[in-house]
């Protein structure tokens, strides 16, 4: 279209510059030459007039358009017998088609070349896929199974949630062996985990295993500010989908859209509400020998709605737990594939080190690691990248540049000695693995623990432990230099968060007793805890703040009597991470070893 329109004004230009090609001269030096019997012939085409004279030479002019040649030639003195055949000869000529045509183009072109840009740019929005002119249609992205990017080899850390899916798998391979014994295949499975935890990556990894069409799209891509598009959208991709049976289609986050009814800004018919309408009908319309399914990705469980679980839609549950030690070694080794690890590396160590990461904790941590080991030079990857790395992902970058005086150097070092000595002195608390007061992320310093091993369950005394040894620092400052600091603020925090749910949600109070205390209110649209309800007196509210108060009082109690006890301790550690600024698990274990239990207690953890 672009390419006519050119073309068009091409031949506009070279027509209007055909008349400006030969010398132009005035109407009246016409008339005189006529009357001196210079001219040979004189062709009018319209206003345009060409002189021809005896030795073949051409001129232009030009003549008025409300009046004829003849009557302007006589205007100007020239008379019957100058323009007689035998003096000069005149060739009037009728209009010519392609001068209307050029006169009209002068005037419609402009609306042309519009029309021809918005015929353009509709073209491109619909082949593009832009909400241009396409806001009806869905965003899915369509990947073939002909070549899968991703397999069930891929994954790791999960073996109870690919079990779950290896079924589906089977029956997208041979759906004829289900149906033949009345079977019905899960039409949509939810996978429901923390964040990173795989749910995009396993859903992948089910359309790379079945070999089938993979419809991916997100749950906030079906809704718009246009009321009906969100629905339209849907229509359009089940309709895809079911031309393509069998295939698999997944819709991240679908708690963007499968949110309770009835709990929109909009009221009952806004257009979130009717694109989630739109999808239980598409979800139930469904026959048993489409062999199209429906995987959805979420980590909001609890804020969708129940038609949306109920069973002959998403009826089969599929939970993604964090890894534990053996899952986050089997992750490891699939994203160490193929870069060059040193000999030193001991994938099983750095699994222990890492309690709580998920998988794409422990991918950012690998490729910080190569990336610490790219920037020295180095051809392999060693030990010391990745304990650094997971330093870099727990507590951010160093901060070496960091320019503090002697005076805050030296509190910050005994604000972590103090954390050091109060863990160490504690069993149930977690091993410290490192101390530094080298800056990193927000903190001045830090002192790094890690759990020995996984934990379901939190016992009342490692959360008192982990209160003592949180505010450790805080008691440190004020043992040595009889005063405090604003450094402990985030310890103070989470000391306080800890107390009020032992006392409110965890029953750990021996005072109030094992009951829960407040009803948490959430706005479902939003997505989060707006206000706590009060289901209990003004009495009752008092005594749970005395009980916040007492627990962490008590702690803060315990931690000064721990360092007042090892002060010799306390001032060795500081003044050696005033020397070197950094204190391995190994040279704490020189300064201070791990304490006996005393009178047959709890026996102490391993800190190897």
């Amino acid at each position: 279209m672009m390419v006519f329109v050119g073309i068009i004004i091409l031949v506009f230009f070279a027509v209007r510059q055909q008349a400006v090609t030969m010398e132009e001269i005035s109407i009246g030096e016409v008339a005189q030459q006529i009357r001196e019997g210079k001219v040979s012939r004189v062709v009018v085409n319209e206003d345009e007039i060409t002189v021809i004279y005896p030795d073949e030479s051409e001129g232009t002019s030009q003549k008025e358009p409300d009046a004829t040649f003849v009557e302007q030639l006589k205007e100007l003195g020239v008379t019957a017998e100058d323009l007689s055949p035998d003096n000069v000869i005149i060739d009037i000529k009728p209009p010519s088609a392609w001068f209307g045509v050029i006169n009209v183009l002068g005037y419609v072109l402009p609306f042309i070349m519009i029309a021809g840009l918005f015929y353009f740019v509709f073209r491109q929005a619909r082949g593009g896929g832009t909400a241009a002119m396409n806001f009806g249609q869905s965003r899915a992205r369509k990947f073939t199974g002909d070549n899968p990017t991703v397999t069930f080899d891929d994954v790791a850390g999960i073996p109870e949630a690919k079990e779950e899916l290896l079924e589906v798998v089977e029956f997208l391979r041979e759906p004829e062996k289900f149906i033949a014994l009345g079977a019905r295949i899960p039409k949509g499975v939810l996978l429901m985990g923390a964040p990173g935890t795989g749910k995009t990556l396993l859903a992948k990894a089910v359309s790379g295993e079945a070999g089938v069409p993979f419809y991916s799209i997100s749950g906030s891509e079906f809704v718009e500010m246009f009321v009906g598009v969100g629905a339209s959208r849907v229509r359009d991709l089940f309709d895809k989908a079911k031309s393509d049976s069998p295939c698999i289609v997944f819709v991240d986050e679908i708690d963007a859209v499968g949110r309770h009814r009835g709990a929109g800004l909009g009221g009952s018919h806004d257009e979130r509400e009717q694109t989630l309408n739109q999808i239980l009908v598409e979800m139930d319309g469904f026959d048993t020998d489409t062999n199209v399914i429906i995987i959805a990705a979420t980590n909001r469980p609890d804020v969708l709605d129940p038609a949306l679980l109920r069973p002959g839609r998403f009826d089969r549950r599929v939970i993604l737990d964090r890894p534990d030690m053996r899952g986050r070694e089997a992750i490891l080794e699939v994203h160490a594939r193929g870069k060059p690890l040193a000999p030193d590396v001991d994938l099983k160590t750095l699994a222990k080190a890492t309690p709580g990461f998920v998988g794409a904790d422990l991918e950012n941590m690998i490729n910080e690691a190569a990336i610490l080991a790219a920037r020295r030079e180095k051809k392999m990857i060693d030990q010391t990248d990745f304990q650094e790395s997971i330093e870099r992902v727990i507590a951010g970058p160093e901060r070496k540049s960091r320019l503090i005086s002697d005076v805050e150097k030296q509190i910050i070092a005994y604000h972590e000695a103090g954390h050091a000595v109060t863990a160490r002195s504690l069993p149930e608390a977690d091993t410290v693995h490192k101390i530094s007061i080298i800056a990193r992320g927000q903190a001045g310093g830090y002192t790094l623990m890690l759990p020995e091993s996984d934990r379901t369950l939190v016992s009342r005394k490692k959360i008192l432990a982990d209160m003592i040894s949180l505010l450790g620092g805080r008691a440190a400052e004020e043992i040595v230099f009889s005063d405090i600091t604003s450094g402990a603020s985030n310890d103070l925090e989470r000391v306080t968060q800890m107390a009020r749910k032992m006392v409110t949600r965890l029953g750990m109070s021996s005072e109030l007793g094992p009951m829960v205390y407040g009803q948490k209110d959430e706005m479902i649209f939003l997505g989060k805890e707006f206000t706590e309800q009060r289901d209990y007196s003004e009495s009752v509210a008092e005594k749970i703040d005395g009980e916040v108060k007492q627990l962490v009082c008590d702690a803060y109690q315990q931690a000064k009597e721990i360092l007042s006890e090892h002060r010799e301790i306390l001032d060795t550690l500081a003044e050696k991470l005033l020397e070197q600024e950094t204190i391995e698990s190994a040279e704490l274990d020189e300064i201070f070893p791990v304490p006996q239990p005393k009178n047959g207690g709890m026996p102490v953890k391993n800190s190897k």
